[in-house]
């Protein structure tokens, strides 16, 4: 039976990356091609250049499709930034005369929850339940079957600039491609790397990223809360660029082959050629340099983390520890940095699960592609001959745009 392509593409600040899968007849994912470019048209997760984003993006898919031998037209997307606000809201509907609840119950008791007022230049990405409260007892996971009369959601509302998601598709669009759905940047990596222990016991997922660092927690199974810190990668390749007088796109490559966030893991006497700017030859610079440059700004974004983690008063109900991944997080030794600040157990995560070419995609940096192709898989998009639904935030974006257009038009 032929499977079902699907690529997973993550517009990220610092590059874009294609991965091309499907789901086998036995339900594994399958990766069959990856394909990463620079990426030149994005400012702390949010397109600012149409066209060179355009231009990134057709080179990582052109990758991914050669190496995959499959020709792509949608695309699952994620989105990320400064824009993107969490938000928890609840939901009562009543299901008349204690009856058995039915998925009908639950989607009406949802879209209660929905109905808060969301500003018109907002976007609605995600609606998460967090749980579900039948007849005053809480902590249920899946209501359906059980019998009662009143039925509550908590559920937890993603919410994104219309301008922001326009701008991702417009820009998808462009490439010749379709947006099947956009997924959170931190949702689609935490269904890449978090095991259903770390979710049930409470945990922190934690996606460096060049321009952002985001952040999901999750409590007893369920999403509770997301944030966006606007401090990434980048901020480090500058100091480096700064420090060692070098050019920024030198700085980067020394950052990622060189790179350490503690001195213990760096012999004394090892040394790393930097790239001078000009016509100046090379330097030679002890590795220690490096680790003295990279520590202090990642000890600040996670003293920053450990700030956002105390505003919403869930630390205590986090027993699973923080979980890193994205670029950053294959930096060697973030992971003890992270326990030393946040005093907590810190793993770094990569994608598992997969077959195909898994190798090609054990590393932090793929962890959100993996996920889009997962979150993909369990919406049913991927199994062979599914029937394919335009995603709900692609649709309302699309509506939104054309109301948008109309007023344009008008004014």
């Amino acid at each position: 039976m032929g499977m079902n392509k699907i690529c997973g593409l993550d517009i990220g600040t610092s590059k874009v990356v294609a991965v091309i899968g499907g789901v086998s007849d036995t339900g594994d994912l399958r990766v069959d091609g990856i394909g990463e470019a620079d990426s030149l048209g994005l400012r702390k997760g949010v397109v600012v250049n149409v066209d060179k984003t355009v231009e990134s993006i057709e080179r990582a898919l052109r990758d991914a499709e050669l190496m995959s031998g499959v020709q792509i037209d949608r695309v699952y997307t994620s989105i990320a930034g400064g824009h993107i606000k969490g938000m928890n809201s609840r939901g009562v509907v009543a299901c008349g005369g204690g009856r058995e609840i039915s998925e009908k119950d639950v989607d009406r008791v949802i879209e209660a929850a929905k109905a808060v007022s969301i500003p018109a230049d907002r976007e609605v990405i995600h609606i998460i339940p967090r749980e579900f409260i039948v007849d005053g007892q809480d902590g249920i996971r899946d209501p359906v079957g059980m019998s009662g009369i009143r039925l509550e959601a908590e559920v937890h509302i993603v919410t994104g600039a219309v301008t922001s998601a326009q701008n991702i598709i417009h820009s998808v669009n462009k490439a010749g491609l379709r947006v099947e759905d956009i997924v959170l940047e931190p949702l689609a990596s935490a269904l890449a790397v978090l095991t259903d222990d770390e979710k049930d016991m409470g945990c922190i997922l934690v996606d460096i990223g060049g321009g952002t660092t985001d952040i999901a927690i999750f409590i007893d199974g369920n999403l509770w809360h997301t944030d966006v810190i606007l401090v990434g990668g980048e901020n480090v390749t500058k100091d480096l660029s700064v420090g060692l007088r070098a050019p920024l796109a030198a700085a980067e490559k020394v950052k990622v082959k060189a790179g350490a966030a503690i001195a213990e893991m760096v012999e004394p006497d090892e040394t790393v050629e930097v790239p001078t700017v000009g016509s100046r030859p090379a330097e030679m610079i002890p590795r220690r340099k490096l680790v003295e440059i990279i520590g202090p700004r990642l000890e600040e974004l996670f003293i920053i983390l450990g700030n956002e983690i105390k505003k919403t008063g869930l630390g205590p109900l986090i027993s699973g520890g923080v979980v890193l991944t994205g670029g950053v997080a294959a930096t060697p030794g973030v992971d003890r940095l992270a326990e030393q600040i946040l005093q907590m157990p810190a793993r770094v995560g990569k994608p598992s699960g997969v077959k195909g070419i898994a190798d090609m995609v054990d590393s932090p940096r793929y962890s959100t592609a993996v996920g889009l192709l997962i979150y993909a898989r369990e919406t049913g998009q991927m199994a062979p001959g599914a029937k394919l639904l335009d995603g709900a935030m692609f649709r309302s974006v699309a509506r939104s745009m054309k109301d948008w257009f109309r007023e344009f038009i008008r004014s």
